[in-house]
């Protein structure tokens, strides 16, 4: 199995730049609303969250890259679509699952487990999009 070691940097470049524009942009006011969580607070502990995003994001990238070699070997194609299933699979078989359990367990709303699973969903495919190609 081969690993694209050049592809972790843009693919954890592109993990942040998702967060960015799902929490940032797009559904801020509506994940504040869905998790209780106060715009201050949310703000005020912003700088560890993003070194910890940046962390979970290289490990995403790492292990993606990891399946899309993994698969590309298996499969003998290199495809982008390759890397786009890998994406679709690792997001549904391991983060959404994951969240669905522990989101049950800790009564989050339904509509909020929707919100993270749609973000982990189009996080992965991003990532996964950015190791196809390169």
């Amino acid at each position: 199995m081969e690993i694209n070691w050049l592809a972790i940097v843009p693919a954890t470049v592109v993990g942040m730049a998702v967060a960015r524009f799902w929490y940032g942009k797009f559904f801020l006011g509506l994940w504040w609303k869905l998790t209780g969580i106060a715009p201050e607070d949310s703000k005020n502990a912003s700088r560890r969250n993003l070194t910890q995003l940046l962390i979970g994001n290289s490990v995403t990238a790492v292990g993606l890259a990891a399946g899309v070699g993994a698969a590309s070997d298996a499969t003998g194609n290199e495809s982008v679509w390759v890397a786009l299933l890998v994406g679709l699979v690792a997001s549904l078989t391991f983060s959404a699952t994951t969240l669905l359990q522990h989101n049950a367990f800790e009564l989050k709303p339904p509509k909020l487990t929707i919100l993270n699973t749609s973000y982990q969903l189009v996080l992965f495919l991003a990532m996964a999009l950015v190791i196809g190609v390169l």
